[in-house]
């Protein structure tokens, strides 16, 4: 029942695409949307790769959405995943020590922009401790 379900909602969005292909207008308005949605997805997904959570899916989810209206993103898409696949199976073949280091890395990366973007001070002051150090430099 679920493949029926999924096969009569793609023939439905192939059909609307089709109609909106056919208007000039329609077509220029839908370019523009998919360009600035998926800009969006992709600056956030860009914004969230070093902390803990989905962002490599949400940089990809950008790309994907970016590579349904521009043949340029679609060439990029499968660019980045060629990429990260590769990074990914170095990583997974290095030592634990070479790892611990991009691990390391990528917790001071998570740290500092914590810092500096004063949420150490905010996490601090909901515990009731103040200290000076915490204070961010950008808004203190």
């Amino acid at each position: 029942m679920t493949e029926s379900w999924w096969k009569r909602l793609r023939i439905r969005a192939r059909h609307r695409r089709y109609v909106v292909r056919s208007n000039p207008r329609w077509h220029r308005i839908y370019r523009i949307a998919v360009a600035v949605v998926g800009t969006v997805v992709l600056l956030c997904g860009l914004v969230t790769i070093p902390y803990p959570g989905p962002g490599w899916l949400i940089v990809f989810l950008g790309l994907g959405i970016l590579a349904s209206e521009f043949d340029w993103a679609h060439r990029l898409l499968k660019f980045a995943r060629a990429k990260y696949d590769a990074w990914m199976e170095w990583i997974g073949r290095q030592h634990w020590s070479v790892q611990s280091v991009f691990w390391i890395g990528t917790c001071a990366i998570v740290v500092g922009t914590l810092w500096l973007l004063g949420a150490l001070q905010t996490a601090a002051g909901w515990a009731n401790l103040h200290y000076e150090w915490l204070a961010s430099p950008i808004f203190s």
